[in-house]
């Protein structure tokens, strides 16, 4: 037991450890092993989630790790564009499923659906507009789908009223922002190193949101 609870302090060091070394250390080539270095953070986070969901576990927190495991997909099947996005939409249905679980009403929370729909519309709206431009009219819809999806989700993390998952979902948000841009719209600096802290400090928030209930 004392060897589990140790194991546990330690995860979050080795998560940070295994981030910086894909994102600032291990080259783009080959592409296997930087492939494998991308896995590995996101294994340890699910690793962390699931040591800390206790035995009389609630229905969002297997959501929850349900989802990193489809985000972990996503991160391997990225390659092929519609797939991996596919397993990213699929692992965000998950969070929102946990995240609607554990509605906590709030009327300014509530009305966050506005600037999150402003958003999601005009980053959709030049994301489509990019698509046009570019003949690449095939992906409209897988965009416009999984914008509408992560809007919910960061949504429906905002109603929990619980900080960790608000600042993973709107995270999560921001790193999918900033690679949709870059890829469709226009180049950004520093873009890969931009999405992947935001990404794996997102799915930590994530999981974090599962070990604090964990505690109470």
């Amino acid at each position: 037991m004392a060897q589990r609870t140790r194991f546990q302090a330690l995860l979050p060091w080795l998560i940070l450890l295994m981030s910086a070394l894909y994102i600032f250390v291990i080259p783009a080539d080959p592409h296997g092993v930087k492939l494998l270095f991308k896995i590995i953070p996101m294994l340890l986070i699910i690793t962390y989630t699931f040591l800390h969901i206790p035995k009389n576990s609630k229905r969002f927190q297997w959501a929850t790790l349900i989802g990193l495991v489809f985000c972990m997909f996503g991160d391997g099947l990225l390659d092929w564009f519609v797939v991996g996005l596919s397993a990213f939409l699929i692992g965000h249905l998950c969070y929102m499923t946990g995240f609607f679980s554990e509605w906590r009403f709030s009327a300014w929370r509530l009305a966050s659906i506005v600037p999150i729909a402003i958003y999601a519309a005009c980053m959709g709206t030049q994301l489509v507009q990019a698509l046009q431009e570019d003949n690449d009219t095939g992906l409209i819809i897988p965009v416009i789908c999984y914008i509408t999806v992560i809007g919910l989700m960061a949504w429906s993390a905002i109603m929990t009223g619980r900080l960790w998952a608000t600042i993973g979902s709107l995270l999560f948000l921001a790193s999918d922002s900033i690679l949709s841009w870059n890829l469709f719209v226009s180049d950004i600096t520093y873009a890969g190193t931009l999405i992947m802290t935001t990404y794996y400090a997102a799915q930590y928030c994530i999981a974090r949101n599962v070990t604090e209930d964990a505690k109470h």
